[in-house]
């Protein structure tokens, strides 16, 4: 029986993979745009077309079945009307317009959608998640190879250091590291810093057990001078990805705007996930889902910023902790988040309810009794009220311990299994 299962699942990836042969090249076209508006409306305005060299995604997985994220990009065959490609990701443009700034004026922001190159016609699709939770329709644009203008990107090559490899792309989560702030003098501290962020991820669970599933790469980026601004320290530094802390008003948020720069960059290595290492030992960071992720190499925190950080990237997770006073601000009643690890309880059995004990209640208190137990704690998405977490403390709510819980490790390594099986 074992024999049998094993032999029907190389049929379906078989198949799978032929799929992908019929409607992809192995390269990769990036479509650039100009995401922008205000807390209300917003809009789309195409920039170009990129063909890359390489596509590091996975050769069977190609529709994702999480439907993750704030955005949505959807690929369908034009003669046939199949969709044969689409993600979920989302945006710092998403982040800004929830500010009291989007309140008072329009802003623009560089995004980007990355695809499998395709062999033939087809539509791309652009939607934006709504209040309820649904899926908007929001920018359509066609892509002919044979008669679309698109830039062939094959002229930015650029060092690329091998961190830890453990198989071919298709098969593996790719990550690459992008240095930001070391001079030409520091090449062999970013490739020793590579080296030990490498180390420390590997030494966390669920990772810990998944490590023959990854793939780490850097691409090397000399800067001019060390570190990142921080303009609450009145630091401002000439850096190869122009990163910042104190974005949007936050001193410990470090990201950076040049978004397609970042992208230029990362193109020089296959890849499935992109990760900043900025040179500096000031407490910070941030990521967003399939966006890219930031941390810094020098902070005593900075395994577990590390690990944090890329937990919104990859399996996008939120943050279990909550500041604000008004549940309005962040979610609208009667809706359930996208994210796996919070739930209004409005639709929990498509969350964790499945692995909650029968005698633990739900709401859960917050008290040494249900320490170690799953529940729905309150407070979580940055709300003090009506969000609700998995346990009282996991990697994705504070720094105090050393592991995810149960429902975040689930969640990382479904996503996992999505890239490399």
């Amino acid at each position: 029986m074992r024999n049998y299962f094993f032999f029907l699942f190389l049929l379906i990836s078989t198949i799978a993979s032929a799929q992908f042969d019929i409607y992809f090249e192995n390269h990769s076209l990036r479509m650039d745009y100009i995401h922008s508006g205000n807390d209300k409306t917003d809009n789309y305005a195409f920039k170009e077309f990129i063909k890359e060299e390489k596509w590091g995604g996975s050769h069977t997985q190609m529709i994702e079945t999480f439907e993750y994220g704030k955005y949505f990009v959807k690929v369908f065959d034009k003669n046939t009307g199949k969709l044969i490609y689409s993600r979920g990701y989302g945006s710092l443009f998403h982040e800004w317009s929830t500010t009291k700034e989007a309140k008072e004026f329009s802003r623009s922001f560089e995004e980007t959608v990355l695809m499998p190159f395709p062999k033939n016609e087809v539509i791309i699709k652009l939607y934006s998640r709504n209040k309820s939770m649904t899926f908007d329709e929001r920018f359509v644009i066609p892509f002919n190879p044979q008669k679309t203008f698109f830039e062939y990107k094959n002229d930015n090559i650029l060092p690329v250091i091998d961190i830890h490899i453990s198989g071919e792309p298709k098969k593996k989560v790719d990550i690459v590291i992008l240095p930001e702030g070391y001079t030409e003098d520091e090449l062999g501290k970013f490739i020793k810093d590579c080296h030990t962020l490498t180390n420390q991820f590997f030494a966390f669970a669920p990772y810990s057990q998944n490590k023959d599933k990854f793939n780490m790469r850097a691409v090397w980026i000399p800067s001019k001078e060390s570190g990142s601004d921080s303009p609450r320290d009145s630091v401002e530094v000439s850096t190869a990805l122009n990163t910042s802390f104190n974005t949007l008003y936050s001193d410990r948020y470090c990201m950076t705007l040049d978004y397609h720069r970042v992208r230029d960059y990362a193109a020089n290595a296959p890849y499935d996930q992109i990760y900043i290492l900025v040179n500096t030992d000031k407490y910070g960071g941030g990521a967003i889902y399939n966006y890219y992720s930031v941390s810094v190499s020098g902070n005593l925190k900075s395994p577990k910023v590390f690990i944090h950080e890329f937990g919104h990237a990859f399996a996008g997770l939120a943050d279990e902790y909550g500041y604000e006073d008004s549940f309005e601000n962040m979610y609208a009643k009667g809706v359930e988040p996208w994210e796996p690890n919070i739930t209004t309880l409005v639709d929990f059995d498509t969350k964790w309810k499945d692995m909650v004990a029968s005698n633990t209640p739900i709401p859960t208190p917050a008290n040494a009794k249900y320490t170690d137990k799953i529940g729905a704690f309150e407070g979580a998405g940055y709300v003090k009220k009506g969000v609700y977490r998995p346990k009282m403390d996991c990697m994705m709510r504070s720094f105090d311990g050393d592991v995810f819980c149960e429902v975040c490790s689930k969640a990382i390594v479904d996503m996992i299994k999505f890239y490399s099986e």
